[in-house]
């Protein structure tokens, strides 16, 4: 049993479409023929478990493992119709469009007002008042504005993690890209910030489409519109999270999400 079984999307918008898709460490090959549609506004949870593949998929959609030497790639990635891995295309401006979010805050050891601002920047972004409407928009966005409109200046490492994580969410959205990768975003916070980032991302799926790499079942169930589960470098299966959680098509991912298969 190889060939994934997908389960019914209706008539949602498609923002990412995968074809045929093997990516190879050297001669290990990670990722196996995946096919798959990620529909807009929504967010897809990606489980399975360690060493399936599962983050190295996620980082595909924005080239990140690019930077591993050794890697090739066969097959598509399309965004908007767009294919990301042609030789022309300018992996700055596809990761502008695919933000990331790691499992550890990765704050910078610069101000609050800098960490949020340093994107756009990177960008072109010189004017101050520009600046200044981007950090307060991306920060309101993550409910952070409030907290720390007057703390800007102050060391962003000194923030709670939860919040360093929020920040870093107000960084990756601060150029407005269209897709945001989440790997593992919770996996260093306790349970109240956990529900907190859920809740945060559940808002930010009206205005952003999200995938999110989880080994938390509960969190999968709780969060996500749309579930993948993959095996082996090879997507088993994926429909609406309600229909693989409650009436799974293989069983392999009944035993995954009963806790019989690890």
């Amino acid at each position: 049993m190889e060939t994934y079984r997908s389960q019914d999307f209706g008539d949602k918008a498609e923002k990412i479409r995968v074809e045929k898709f093997n990516l190879y460490y050297g001669n290990f090959h990670a990722l196996k023929d995946i096919d798959a549609v990620i529909v807009e506004n929504a967010i897809t949870a990606v489980i399975g478990p360690s060493g399936c593949g599962k983050s190295t998929f996620l980082r595909s959609i924005n080239r990140m493992n690019d930077t591993v030497e050794g890697v090739s790639t066969t097959g598509r990635i399309l965004l908007d119709g767009e294919d990301i891995y042609r030789p022309d295309v300018d992996v700055t401006w596809l990761r502008s469009k695919v933000g990331m979010v790691f499992q550890r805050p990765v704050v910078f050891p610069l101000s609050v007002f800098d960490n949020v601002a340093c994107a756009p920047r990177l960008q072109g972004t010189t004017d101050r008042a520009e600046l200044v409407d981007i950090v307060e928009r991306s920060l309101d966005a993550v409910g952070l504005w409030d907290q720390l409109k007057h703390k800007l200046k102050e060391p962003a490492l000194s923030l709670s993690l939860g919040d360093q994580q929020k920040l870093c969410i107000a960084r990756a959205i601060s150029v407005e890209p269209e897709v945001i990768l989440f790997d593992e975003p919770c996996s260093a916070l306790d349970p109240v910030n956990t529900l907190k980032i859920e809740e945060l991302m559940w808002g930010l799926r009206e205005h952003y489409t999200i995938v999110i790499v989880t080994h938390n079942m509960q969190q999968a169930a709780r969060v996500s519109d749309y579930t993948m589960f993959m095996l082996d470098g090879r997507l088993i299966e994926y429909g609406p999270t309600s229909s693989i959680f409650t009436k799974p098509q293989d069983p392999r991912t009944e035993k995954y999400i009963t806790g019989k298969l690890v």
